[in-house]
């Protein structure tokens, strides 16, 4: 799915996103693309006026892991973040390593969006090539850092009007 058109409107109106704040993960693996995913998502989220900070992992399997602990560290502390989204880029080798690196990472953010209070945006490009990359940086496929960044937005719009509507 593209960006291209979308907006942050729902069926109510504007989101409310008052206060929110989002925590960027990204990988050290394969920076010339991650770096660029950051890039695109932190300059939607200033457009959007919503505090954000970055951290950096060695590659995608840490992904899960790092989420995990992020949300734990600053559980109480009044500092949690409104959403994480988690940026690394897979590309296919020679080996089933791929695979497994693929399947683990899915794995693990899916598992985060089911246990923790707060949603995980799957933003882990995994491609056969690196051209394949370098089109979803606002090529063809529009740009998948500013996508996970207003899926994020989008989400903790969805996640406020559900405590809205339970009160």
């Amino acid at each position: 799915m593209s960006v291209h058109n979308q907006t942050l409107l729902n069926n109510t109106g504007t989101l409310q996103l008052e206060g929110a704040s989002v925590v960027i993960v990204s990988t050290e693996w394969n920076d010339f693309v991650t770096n660029e995913l950051v890039a695109g998502c932190q300059r939607t989220l200033d457009e959007y006026k919503i505090a954000h900070r970055t951290h950096i992992v060695p590659g995608s399997f840490e992904l899960p892991f790092a989420c995990k602990q992020i949300w734990e560290q600053t559980r109480g502390t009044g500092l949690q973040p409104s959403a994480i989204i988690a940026f690394g880029c897979v590309i296919r080798g020679e080996t089933p390593h791929f695979d497994y690196v693929c399947n683990a990472v899915t794995d693990g953010i899916l598992q985060l969006n089911l246990e923790l209070p707060v949603p995980v945006i799957f933003g882990v490009l995994t491609v056969n090539t690196v051209e394949q990359a370098t089109d979803r940086l606002g090529g063809a496929h529009g740009h998948k850092g500013e996508e996970g960044a207003l899926t994020a937005l989008k989400m903790i719009g969805f996640q406020r009007q559900l405590a809205k509507s339970a009160r």
